[in-house]
């Protein structure tokens, strides 16, 4: 808001100066009959006021003017230098240098992750992103919420402009306009998450984002159990409701309470966590296409354990057979330790 402000005092005061221009070399062409360079001549004497004096005395209606001109200018000369100090002193023009060549790291992006909302949602979704290895550029309006939410907990040193030691790319501005999706780099994006407060605001940017680039993958979060179906027809491709799963989760530690600690395992919610990773069938080594589940002997070479396997048809099994053999399309889910994941990485992942 603080930054908006300054930039609106910088045009008011190039605008005031400009009409300054206009005024002074309009007043002198028809009051004291100056060509058009003698006007602008003495135009910018009397703004500067240096003194040179007159090309011709002036007239009583021309002293008049100039009167008037002069104390209208030490108002307007005033404003600019104090707007032009505090973007010197400040240091407004090296922020704005920042924000511009933020704008053009973020141009060169490919394939990278939008989240819009910069809540305790959003804020979560980033760090996850980020703890993966993935790229995000971040759509958020309220410049202090940044400041005060990722001071001293994201580990990475956030200065307001988008642009820290920790690369947090930020774009300020409505994420429900067309505009701000652009500059985030929509177009190019591979997945955008949408987590901003109000329901109508996400329906907005998945109807936006599905138009700018149909084969963005969006995930977005719905309060009201009503908004699901608006969100979908919009052009989400899942949508998460936060309250919902926090009390049915909630309500499963007192019943089942086991079974949730093990998913919190998974999720890394817990101190011992486990990690659940999936590798298509086109990633995994060539050599190692074309075996089945036995044949990769999984846990044998690495620990880890494939608990389940999405089909190329879209079906999921659970457990599935040591006799199957995975075929293009299909997509390993495999469950173990940091470690044993890491094994997996290397011993299967094509390079």
């Amino acid at each position: 808001m603080l930054r908006r402000l300054n930039i609106s005092r910088l045009i008011v005061a190039i605008i005031l100066t400009g009409l300054s221009l206009i005024i002074g070399m309009t007043g002198f062409t028809l009051i004291e009959d100056y060509g058009p360079i003698d006007a602008f001549y003495m135009t910018v004497t009397t703004i500067a006021t240096v003194g040179f004096g007159e090309i011709h005395p002036f007239s009583a209606a021309g002293r008049l003017f100039v009167s008037f001109y002069i104390l209208y200018n030490l108002v307007v000369v005033a404003y600019l230098v104090s707007v032009l100090s505090a973007f010197i002193f400040d240091g407004e023009l090296r922020k704005i240098y920042k924000m511009i060549r933020t704008d053009q790291e973020i141009k060169r992006f490919s394939g990278h992750v939008i989240v819009c909302g910069f809540g305790r949602n959003g804020r979560r979704a980033y760090q996850e992103l980020r703890a993966n290895g993935a790229r995000v550029v971040v759509i958020e309006a309220d410049q202090e919420l940044m400041k005060s939410v990722t001071a001293g907990q994201t580990g990475e040193e956030y200065d307001g402009d988008g642009v820290s030691s920790g690369r947090i790319f930020t774009v300020f501005g409505d994420a429900t306009t067309d505009l701000v999706l652009k500059q985030a780099g929509v177009e190019r994006a591979s997945a955008l998450i949408t987590a901003l407060p109000k329901d109508a605001d996400n329906v907005f940017v998945a109807l936006s984002a599905r138009a700018l680039n149909p084969r963005l993958k969006i995930v977005a979060r719905a309060s009201l159990k009503s908004s699901e179906s608006k969100l979908l027809s919009a052009g989400a491709d899942s949508v998460v409701m936060p309250d919902e799963i926090g009390g049915s989760h909630m309500a499963k530690l007192v019943v089942r309470p086991e079974v949730i600690r093990f998913l919190d395992l998974i999720s890394g919610l817990s101190a011992d966590k486990l990690r659940l990773e999936e590798m298509s069938y086109q990633q995994m080594r060539r050599d190692l296409q074309g075996r089945s589940i036995r044949e990769l002997d999984v846990r044998s070479i690495t620990g880890a354990t494939i608990i389940g396997l999405r089909t190329a048809a879209g079906s999921l099994l659970v457990s599935p057979p040591v006799d199957y053999v995975p075929a293009p399309g299909d997509v390993l889910l495999v469950l173990g330790s940091e470690e044993q994941i890491e094994k997996f990485e290397v011993r299967f992942r094509q390079l």
